[in-house]
């Protein structure tokens, strides 16, 4: 009996337009041969790319979000000589947790990863979700990052979205959309879709991820070098550096943050922040931002008044930092402080301690912090 033949993937997608879905029949072949090609002759040879244990894909995908190779690289492999089994990281103490992951910034991430290895060590005894809709029930995994760990751990036919995917999407279909628009990430993501391969998902997805990092880059792409080039819309047009369009930039809000080190017997006071906020779970020397008007000093009585519920006395300036998050700039100005009155209370953070210089290892700071820990 002759076999019914079945339309390609694309052409059952009603979010891709016409144009898209005809360009994607005639050439999803080629592009994935030539890239999986490229892929197999260029990858980069990386710790996680050696295994298909879900537990190492998973840690990988997760201190990959918005962080480069070269930094995860060392933390990834410090955090398995800690932490080698999802069991292992699951009965860990979330400070032992943060302490590990200090300096590799989104600290929500390993907050999240904690949850998660809790629920998967309990609830679910031991067994890791195994399609991309069960990872994004656990907290802290979207459906990029679902799709990654389901598609290169299992095989499952699951498409990944990141930066480097969507800027290799625009430019080889020469899209003029704004990057970031909802429309335009729905559309993205249909395309990656329709042409994910039914075998090697997961290879395909890296090789994507892969071909944005290192040729497809965001300024000044090597077309040169790109297995895909014959087939770029964008390359065709000569728009490659145009491409993807680029908002216009916007001035970072800049703020001046005053931090006690309130010293008592070769000891400092700090908090814990919630865990519910910013840096949450990490801790600092205690402060906040100087209003409008007020001095330092003003502004350091009055945040330790309301965060702890006692009295200072501001004896001498430590040293001022400047550190930079994603959506803000600070300057944070550090002083030596001393108790006069009072005993302090966790008002603001989940809890205190008095840390002497020669402990301070053991605790998770936040980068500003680490600054000036050397000064102390």
């Amino acid at each position: 009996m002759r076999k019914r033949k079945t339309k390609p993937y694309a052409t059952q997608d009603p979010a891709l337009p016409q144009g898209l879905t005809g360009w994607i029949d005639r050439n999803q072949r080629h592009f994935r041969r030539a890239l999986l090609a490229w892929f197999r002759r260029h990858a980069r040879d990386l710790p996680w790319r050696r295994t298909r244990d879900p537990y190492r894909i998973w840690l990988s995908e997760i201190m990959l979000q918005q962080t480069r190779v070269g930094t995860v690289v060392p933390y990834y492999r410090r955090f398995l000589k800690a932490f080698p089994t999802v069991k292992a990281l699951a009965a860990a103490p979330l400070d032992r947790v943060l302490k590990l992951w200090e300096g590799l910034g989104y600290y929500s991430r390993a907050r999240n990863l904690h949850r998660a290895a809790q629920a998967i060590a309990g609830e679910r005894g031991d067994l890791f979700p195994r399609s991309a809709a069960e990872w994004q029930h656990l907290p802290g995994v979207g459906r990029y990052t679902a799709a990654a760990i389901a598609s290169i751990a299992f095989g499952e036919r699951a498409a990944v979205l990141d930066g480097n995917v969507r800027r290799v999407l625009i430019r080889l279909f020469a899209l003029d959309r704004p990057p970031a628009a909802p429309r335009t990430t729905r559309l993205l993501w249909a395309m990656a879709e329709a042409l994910v391969p039914l075998s090697r998902p997961g290879d395909f997805n890296q090789a994507m991820m892969e071909l944005g990092a290192r040729v497809c880059t965001p300024r000044n792409p090597h077309c040169g070098l790109c297995p895909v080039r014959g087939l770029c819309e964008a390359r065709k047009s000569g728009r490659q550096n145009d491409l993807p369009l680029r908002p216009a930039k916007k001035l970072l809000p800049h703020y001046h943050i005053v931090a006690a080190a309130i010293r008592k017997r070769g000891r400092y006071l700090l908090g814990r922040r919630r865990p519910d906020e910013m840096l949450g779970g990490l801790w600092e020397f205690p402060g906040g931002k100087v209003e409008k008007g007020e001095t330092h000093e003003q502004a350091l009585r009055r945040e330790i008044r309301e965060e702890m519920g006692i009295e200072i006395a501001v004896e001498r300036h430590v040293a001022s930092v400047r550190h930079a998050y994603s959506h803000f700039a600070i300057t944070l100005h550090v002083y030596l402080c001393t108790l006069v009155a009072g005993r302090p209370t966790p008002r603001h953070h989940t809890a205190l301690a008095w840390v002497a210089p020669s402990q301070f290892d053991r605790y998770a700071f936040p980068g500003a912090d680490r600054k000036f820990l050397h000064l102390l």
